[in-house]
């Protein structure tokens, strides 16, 4: 099998942030990651992963802007050739440096935004950042870069979409996803408190269907795979475009990939990038369709879905090659079924969040033996 052309990178600069969001896709170990890779190692694997024909990075984290070196790794990425992509929550010096990111070669941010409110934002990730953030998009623009808004959607917010959207043409963005949570991680642990309440997604999307006839902006919609019935081609397929590389320097076909026991990974620092990416046991893990069992195996939408995702079917079942338990088809799809009713219950009392900075002793593989456990 020959290895997939890398079209995109995801750097993932460091796992330090100031929030310590519910649905955080930062592994559930990512206190024990070693932040240790200094600019010119990211110079290097960016200008490996041009090499390979990678045209975007994401400098992502945590919150990027935490690295002190960060208008250096712009500059390192843009050098290499790569669309440089700010990922960010726009809190902390992100506004005081965004500037001199722009003359360093940063092409464009996507701004994270918790909710529309200081109590929801409070809610969700310890602390609300509003004006700040408000501050921070509209320097975005002065300064002629083009603006993503991303709101991850959950039960307490999935009634404030319009706001949402009336927030993005407000700001000028030109995108503005409206992210249901995924249910991985710190997700996962919560999903008590974050699972959407029967119809609120009709609700929502009925009215990300009038916006989007209003024009104007472009409205993205993506829905929890766990309520669609489908999987998702999570990443694209595993290690078939996009590889993330931590702060470690370990690279990855996804964010959660370390959540899976049993998988060798290797380090850009130590073998570099090319090797990482094409010969690395853990990224040819889950590659093409020989590892596919039966349904997938037979399924048509194989070539679409590339069986969905993997660390998913980990954490629900214990076995990361089953059928994702997100597909209606899957044997292990009780599992997810069992995940809805629990959404049908109101609790009492709620849920206590389980935040980054809460949790961060929760060993990997612990959400997967509780399921395990259950099916």
């Amino acid at each position: 099998m020959s290895t997939p052309r890398l079209l995109n990178l995801v750097a993932e600069l460091t796992y330090r942030c100031p929030l310590r969001c519910a649905y955080c896709s930062n592994p559930l170990d990512f206190a024990s990651v070693e932040e240790c890779l200094g600019a010119e190692d990211w110079r290097a694997a960016f200008r490996q992963a041009a090499g390979l024909g990678a045209l975007h990075v994401g400098l992502s984290g945590g919150e990027p802007t935490a690295r002190r070196d960060l208008p250096e790794i712009v500059e390192a990425a843009a050098g290499a050739g790569l669309y440089a992509h700010l990922v960010t929550a726009g809190v902390g010096r992100a506004l005081r440096i965004l500037p001199e990111l722009r003359a360093r070669g940063l092409r464009s941010v996507q701004l994270s935004i918790q909710d529309v409110d200081d109590e929801g934002a409070r809610w969700i990730a310890g602390r609300s950042h509003r004006e700040e953030k408000l501050s921070f998009a509209r320097r975005v623009r002065e300064l002629g870069l083009p603006l993503v808004l991303n709101a991850v959607l959950h039960r307490r917010n999935l009634g404030r979409v319009r706001r949402f959207v009336e927030l993005a043409r407000e700001l000028g963005a030109e995108r503005l996803e409206l992210a249901n949570t995924q249910y991985h991680g710190f997700a996962l642990l919560n999903r008590g408190a974050l699972l959407p309440r029967p119809g609120q997604l009709a609700e929502a999307a009925a009215v990300v269907a009038e916006e989007r006839a209003r024009g104007g902006i472009e409205i993205v919609f993506v829905l929890p795979d766990l309520l669609a019935g489908r999987p998702k081609p999570c990443m694209g397929g595993w290690g078939r475009k996009t590889a993330v590389v931590r702060p470690d320097g370990l690279v990855l076909p996804c964010h959660a990939a370390t959540s899976i026991p049993g998988l060798e990974f290797w380090s850009v620092k130590e073998r570099g990038l090319v090797a990482c990416w094409e010969e690395a046991p853990g990224m040819n893990a889950f590659r093409g369709e020989a590892w596919m069992r039966a349904p997938c195996a037979g399924c048509d939408q194989r070539h679409r879905d590339f069986g969905g995702c993997r660390c998913q079917a980990f954490a629900l079942t214990g076995d990361a090659a089953v059928a994702d338990p997100a597909c209606a088809l899957s044997p292990h799809h009780p599992a997810v079924l069992r995940l809805r009713e629990e959404a049908l219950r109101e609790p009492s009392p709620e849920p206590r969040l389980r935040g980054p900075d809460a949790s961060s002793s929760s060993a990997p593989g612990a959400v997967a033996r509780s399921f395990s456990r259950q099916s």
